[in-house]
């Protein structure tokens, strides 16, 4: 939406040498905030000149708790990102260039669409307030996009696309504040478009349901709904799990990847896992390897714990110093790497 309105106004990708350069930021880690300063930094070193607005939940989080951050023009929270292009617009009149047309660089490059894949979000914001969590703060609360919006967006491109990737906040959400339900998504984007694959960048724990399954079961033959379920799941340990506030146990998660596997054998499960939860014990964290060992799942993404001020878990006890974390991380890393090639012997 925000590169539709940009172009509209004349702006263009030019690497070189940059009017305006534009981050849109992650907070979800500490690490991720970390890189957005060091991307910060970097492009004025780059760019000595260049006008530096930086968007995202990194931006909403330093203006919520007014925090400074050297080399930036402008913050934009995630609320306000569409006064982005009117920004821009007023800046520009600021520089001569013929036709009021103006240099831009993204971080981010259209890469995917390029590719043949099409990435549509379809919903933002969160309700869940795990307690490790910031994005509820940063993102504020569930809203959805209509479906016959998002249909209409697909059309735009029903041509030149060979596979739409439907992204979320939270999947569970999509829908709560419209009525409708990510069946309801599914099923239109299936029926109304004829872009040959469709899949979820991430489909979350709360979404799996029995009637998501059964309807799985029921489109599969049409060979459009691609077989990739990232589910992050978080842990294997049912106190861990708790203390996370994921509301669920490890034996429902393991009931609900069972059948996607016994719906299509050849469905490719990924999940996160975060070590070195605030009180993770040895025998907490060899429960979650034990599951994710025996569980249905074939790829691994493994987060060390970063606290985020504001969250419940900020004040949580018994934080597992930084040599443990890397130690259960690596040795979840190689479990990963295990069953990937398992998957790949089974399949291929």
């Amino acid at each position: 939406m925000l590169d539709k309105k940009l172009m509209e106004l004349g702006l263009v990708f030019n690497s070189k040498n940059p009017d305006f350069y534009i981050i849109n930021s992650c907070a979800v880690t500490g690490k991720a905030e970390r890189e957005v300063r060091q991307h910060i930094y970097q492009t004025r070193k780059k760019f000595p000149k260049t006008n530096i607005i930086v968007t995202g939940c990194a931006a909403t989080n330093w203006l919520k708790n007014h925090i400074y951050v050297r080399d930036v023009d402008y913050l934009v929270s995630n609320n306000q990102k569409s006064t982005i292009a009117n920004i821009l617009q007023r800046l520009s009149k600021n520089i001569v260039v013929p036709y009021q047309r103006v240099n831009m660089v993204t971080r981010c490059h259209d890469k995917f669409l390029a590719s043949g894949r099409l990435m549509v979000k379809i919903q933002d914001g969160c309700d869940r307030f795990c307690s490790y969590c910031i994005v509820p703060f940063v993102r504020g609360i569930p809203r959805s996009r209509l479906a016959h919006e998002i249909i209409e967006e697909i059309k735009q491109h029903d041509e030149h696309v060979k596979e739409v990737i439907l992204t979320a906040i939270n999947t569970e959400c999509f829908g709560k504040d419209t009525g409708e339900t990510l069946i309801d998504l599914i099923d239109a984007v299936i029926k109304q478009t004829h872009v040959p694959k469709i899949s979820f960048g991430s489909i979350h724990p709360w979404s799996i349901t029995d009637e998501f399954l059964n309807y799985y079961q029921s489109i599969m033959p049409t060979n459009r709904f691609v077989p990739f379920f990232h589910i992050p799941i978080q842990s294997g340990s049912n106190t861990i799990l708790q203390r996370m506030n994921r509301g669920y146990t490890k034996e429902e998660i393991l009931k609900k990847l069972l059948k996607i596997k016994a719906i299509n054998p050849h469905a490719f499960i990924g999940t996160d896992i975060i070590v070195g939860f605030p009180g993770e014990t040895d025998k907490e964290f060899q429960e979650t390897y034990d599951f994710l060992k025996t569980a249905p799942i074939d790829k691994i993404h493994v987060f060390r714990y970063s606290k985020r001020p504001g969250t419940r878990a900020e004040i949580l006890l018994n934080e597992p110093s930084p040599q443990e974390k890397q130690k259960r991380s690596q040795k979840l890393i190689e479990l990963g790497k295990m069953k990937i090639k398992t998957y790949k012997h089974l399949v291929y």
